[in-house]
């Protein structure tokens, strides 16, 4: 059993996608991953809004976008606030296969003793999401921080994205595709879907239209369940997943609506992509996910 007089705050960065007002309902704290937008410094929700985001990156294709991390000054001093009022720290930030934020976390909580517990489970988007109300349960049963971070760092593999990218544009100015191959993506109309498996964002298939890449998804997303998850999805212990970078509501909701009638039965979950990630995939993004919800009591 955990020791329930350990009084822990569960703190992740924006990432999670989680915003700040729902953050303050669910009772934890985020810090924010800046970006650059030609060379500019802005925070998520704070000095700019996603359509603010999106209308610069549609109306203005020469603009460049790039992304940084929370300073490690930043980082320090939120951990010292928070220590003031808890007794330690449960601190989830973005994958590290995507940043170097969790390395700079996991070095600056040696200094600690203990009392700040950095969870790398290679998350982002709305799978960390899913591993910050576990950690949330996982706490309210009377699990410590580290014994909170052990739990979810077993089950960090236990989720999966898919991502239709409308164009290959901005992943060719992240270097993450080279210049001809977006030329001949663009020339071709390929849409293509990406995968992100734990550690980093990766090519998953090529698609010739948007209802080709939905199929793609919906089909690979069913695999998932059948195979690797196939003992969760048993338990009806898995939680579906929709993100999105689009900024027409009704694709939005008609894609939510199609997930919903390929795996009835289940709840899904939906949140716009972070613009930490937007910075590298672009407008009119569709995904598709799941996440392996923990269950307190499996642990006790």
């Amino acid at each position: 059993m955990g020791n329930k007089t350990e009084n822990f705050v569960i703190m992740t960065d924006d990432s999670c996608g989680i915003p700040l007002e729902e953050a303050k309902k669910l009772g934890i704290e985020i810090i924010s991953i800046p970006f650059y937008i030609d060379g500019k410094l802005y925070h998520e929700g704070i000095d700019i809004t996603a359509k603010e985001f999106f209308e610069r990156m549609e109306d203005h294709p020469d603009m460049h976008f790039s992304t940084s991390m929370p300073t490690p000054g930043d980082i320090l001093n939120e951990w010292k606030r928070l220590l003031k009022t808890y007794d330690a720290i449960l601190y989830m930030p973005i994958s590290s296969g995507l940043s170097n934020s969790t390395q700079t976390a996991e070095s600056l909580a040696q200094d600690f003793e203990g009392k700040v517990q950095v969870v790398d489970n290679q998350r982002i988007s709305v799978p960390l999401r899913q591993a910050i109300l576990d950690a949330i349960h996982l706490k309210n049963a009377g699990k410590t921080a580290k014994e909170t971070k052990e739990i979810l760092l077993e089950q960090k593999h236990d989720n999966t994205i898919y991502l239709m990218v409308d164009t290959l544009e901005f992943l060719k100015r992240g270097g993450r595709v080279t210049p001809a191959a977006a030329l001949l993506g663009g020339f071709l109309r390929i849409k293509p879907v990406l995968q992100i498996q734990g550690e980093k964002l990766d090519a998953f298939a090529k698609a010739r239209s948007v209802k080709s890449a939905k199929k793609t998804m919906l089909e690979a997303l069913r695999k998932d369940l059948d195979t690797r998850f196939k003992e969760y999805e048993a338990k009806g212990q898995m939680q579906l997943m929709v993100s999105y970078t689009h900024q027409d509501q009704s694709i939005i909701d008609s894609w939510i609506h199609e997930v919903e009638q390929a795996f009835p039965g289940h709840t899904v979950m939906h949140d716009p992509l972070p613009l930490f990630i937007s910075c590298h995939t672009g407008p009119g993004v569709l995904g598709i996910g799941a996440a392996r919800i923990v269950q307190p009591e499996d642990y006790e």
